[in-house]
């Protein structure tokens, strides 16, 4: 049996789970609504009494044990982002690189010949800090992480950390490891 996908998902208050005939679950909580498609052979089972999720597979394939941990960290997560929202967190490094956030635009500054608009989906939240002597940050924020997860990378991806001098955009924790520059010469 599948370690995650035998894990059932307990419902917090406030968070309604609905499955479809065509095989869509979803989960309406007090941050928002999401959706998801399953396979058909694997089988969402609500238990009402008890507030509890069950996912279950047919047999133990290759196929059905892969899907059954998909199936059941994708539906845990969206219990989560519903209940709780996600979060992420990046720091600009680089002199005079500084991000402004204005409703649903961010305006990043990052050492090309202009600066770069990003219209954020109206599912993201973003806020923009700049602290005396800390790095500027990004903070998004989302019920829906896999749309969180696209947005922050993309936004990563407009400069991404250089190995010499560690200048770019990372993930608040990440660690770049930074190469040698040039070795003097011998002579």
């Amino acid at each position: 049996m599948s370690r995650i996908g035998k894990l059932p998902i307990q419902l917090p208050k406030g968070v309604e789970v609905k499955v479809s005939e065509q095989n869509v679950v979803t989960v309406k909580g007090p941050l928002g609504t999401l959706f998801q498609t399953i396979d058909p052979a694997i089988t969402v089972n609500i238990k009402g009494e008890e507030n509890i999720i069950s996912i279950e597979r047919p047999t133990d394939q290759n196929r059905h044990r892969a899907l059954h941990g998909l199936y059941r960290s994708l539906v845990f997560n969206m219990v989560k982002g519903v209940s709780e929202g996600f979060t992420t967190v990046q720091e600009i490094i680089g002199v005079g690189y500084k991000a402004v956030a204005t409703g649903q635009l961010l305006e990043l500054s990052l050492g090309y010949s202009h600066n770069i608009f990003l219209e954020l989906p109206k599912e993201v939240t973003v806020e923009a800090t700049a602290e005396r002597g800390k790095n500027p940050t990004i903070i998004l924020k989302s019920f829906d992480k896999q749309l969180l997860g696209q947005v922050s990378s993309k936004i990563r991806s407009l400069r991404k950390p250089e190995p010499y001098k560690g200048k770019g955009i990372r993930f608040m924790g990440e660690v770049v490891r930074k190469k040698a520059g040039k070795a003097a010469s011998s002579k």
